[in-house]
């Protein structure tokens, strides 16, 4: 296997398994001893820094290896997925995921009370995205699930913590009458 090469499979390895892959594990999957895979990374590290026209970098967290993007390019990727999630998000989903965010921990009926619809469908889309969690059992009759947001939810719409939320102001029956 020719350097190229090595650089090629490696670059697809890191790229496919997303999140840190050490050089151990690299070295079983390709066969080869981790002091040349060392050399060939901290190579690859090298070349990817120095071009100022790559988005991507390579990073090394103790003996393991990730792609990552440029910090100069965050904010881009952070509208991008604020971009994706409300636009893979029907107004259904929204409303659904505010009740959760502003009232949880909160039981499926409770969301169903206030929405006036059933959402089961809509609490496993979001679930499914991960911007929601099952985070315990509500001790009355039948266990009733609690929902809560997660820290993806934080991360997609760009939040540090739940205090980061617009303040809720609800209106009174007394508001209502006058609008």
């Amino acid at each position: 296997m020719n350097n190229n090469n090595l650089k090629s499979i490696i670059e697809s390895l890191l790229f496919a398994w997303g999140e840190p892959l050490n050089i151990n594990e690299i070295s079983k999957i390709l066969n080869i001893k981790t002091f040349v895979l060392n050399q060939t990374l901290d190579d690859m590290i090298i070349e990817y820094t120095d071009n100022p026209n790559r988005g991507l970098i390579i990073q090394k967290f103790g003996n393991s290896y990730q792609i990552t993007t440029k910090k100069d390019n965050f904010e881009f990727i952070q509208n991008l997925l604020q971009t994706s999630v409300n636009k893979s998000l029907s107004n259904a989903a929204m409303e659904t995921l505010s009740i959760i965010a502003y009232k949880q921990p909160v039981t499926k009926v409770e969301i169903e009370l206030i929405r006036g619809v059933k959402c089961s469908n809509v609490i496993k889309g979001l679930v499914d995205k991960n911007l929601i969690k099952e985070v315990g059992k509500l001790d009355k009759p039948g266990k009733p699930t609690l929902y809560a947001t997660t820290d993806e939810f934080l991360k997609h719409f760009g939040l540090i913590c739940l205090d980061d939320l617009p303040v809720l102001i609800l209106e009174t029956d007394e508001e209502k009458k006058v609008t």
